[in-house]
């Protein structure tokens, strides 16, 4: 197993598990499979364990399968605050001590404020408290390193990651993801500041895997030296050095064997030109269902009246390449959930955004397709629900 360094200098391992997947029998989760599993990823070097307050009997299926094999002090716990439930300081007591008892632990390694979307969610956790409350922590041990797990937009992510001095964060990232959510240039501001980037969704939740296009597995298969398209994923992410740690949900034995195995031989910097070529590719083959050829440049941004143009055209994109729910979904964690949604029935048709498109997109027009098509009125209505719940403000008690 290969390991890279926190910002305290210890190891950790490139490989993490993921631990929202477990597998589940009659609604429980299969503690007997779960421990063969979490016990090879330990025996193959993993160090790295990811679970969440909201992730179903997950944090106590870890706890109780660390304190089993007696491995609590030799690995890192990762989980998180869910600060969308949270509107109080005494909330956040609350949930912190129910997880440490779950986890049958008395400190966290890595804790997380969990999916912020927009830099509004981090200032409403400050107006109650949290700064003086992860200082308390810190110096008690009770939590030795502090981040945040993070869907939105490029700029909210620089946002919050220039606001405080942050341990460490969570990012969505894979070879599609390079410039949506925190992207590559969110990756490279974390790795500036010399701050570690743990990666999920490496490969969008089975989707560059399962969904990908005949052509593209073929194309893998007959240049890829032998490759699987997960393989492929993984390594293109292990190449890059600002990235600490990767993700995987893994739920089988033979997974995590094979996961070990491609974390154990693929050191920085080991991508070929030949390998970046095949990911070039497989991106175009992915892409051919795209309802508009937006690259994500954003030379059409800012615009006047705060419209995400790229956002909005990547989620549309999304609908056609994974399906309609999929980039609904997409759009409303890193569009809509922002404290100032960039809706494309914003537009005012000024066509500044058009004079500086290095593709011609007819964007005044395009932009009026998507709306229609990421916002019918049955989301409306379910978005303007989620904004409210997500965003409201907290209220000291």
């Amino acid at each position: 197993m290969q390991y890279r360094k926190d910002r305290h200098g210890n190891d950790i391992s490139v490989l993490g598990y993921g631990c929202m997947r477990f597998t589940k029998n009659g609604g429980s989760i299969d503690l007997p499979k779960a421990n063969r599993e979490i016990m090879t990823a330990y025996k193959l070097g993993v160090n790295y364990f990811d679970t969440a307050y909201i992730y179903p009997g997950s944090e106590a299926a870890l706890g109780q399968i660390l304190e089993k094999n007696k491995i609590r002090e030799k690995v890192n716990i990762a989980t998180k605050l869910p600060q969308y439930l949270i509107a109080s300081r005494k909330a956040i007591d609350k949930i912190f001590e129910e997880e440490l008892s779950r986890l049958r632990t008395t400190y966290v390694d890595y804790y997380l404020m969990h999916h912020l979307t927009d830099v509004a969610m981090w200032e409403k956790l400050k107006s109650i408290g949290i700064l003086d409350w992860i200082a308390e922590k810190k110096k008690s041990g009770q939590i030795r390193n502090i981040g945040f797990s993070y869907h939105g937009n490029t700029e909210n992510f620089l946002k919050i990651l220039n606001d405080y001095d942050w341990d460490f964060c969570q990012i969505q990232y894979n070879y599609l993801d390079d410039v949506s959510q925190a992207g590559e240039k969110g990756l490279l501001a974390a790795q500036e500041k010399g701050i570690p980037v743990v990666i999920m969704e490496p490969l969008r939740g089975g989707k560059l895997v399962n969904m990908l296009p005949e052509s593209a597995k073929r194309l893998i298969e007959k240049y890829g030296n032998g490759q699987t398209p997960a393989e492929l994923a993984f390594r293109w992410l292990y190449d890059q050095p600002g990235v600490t740690c990767v993700l995987s949900g893994m739920n089988s034995v033979e997974m995590v064997k094979e996961n070990c195995r491609v974390a154990t031989a693929t050191p920085a910097g080991s991508f070929s030109n030949r390998d970046r070529k095949i990911v070039e590719k497989v991106k175009q083959l992915i892409r051919r269902n795209e309802k508009v050829g937006c690259t994500g440049c954003r030379y059409c941004m800012p615009c006047p009246k705060g419209v995400d143009i790229p956002g909005n055209f990547r989620c549309w994109n999304q609908m056609y390449i994974e399906g309609k729910n999929a980039g609904r979904m997409e759009f409303a964690q890193t569009v809509a959930l922002s404290k100032e949604p960039p809706f494309a029935d914003q537009c005012i048709e000024c066509g500044k955004c058009e004079m500086h498109c290095p593709q011609g997109i007819k964007i005044r027009e395009k932009l009026k397709e998507a709306d229609r098509d990421l916002r019918p009125w049955y989301f409306k209505t379910g978005l303007k629900a989620a904004r409210w719940y997500m965003l409201r403000k907290g209220k000291n008690s």
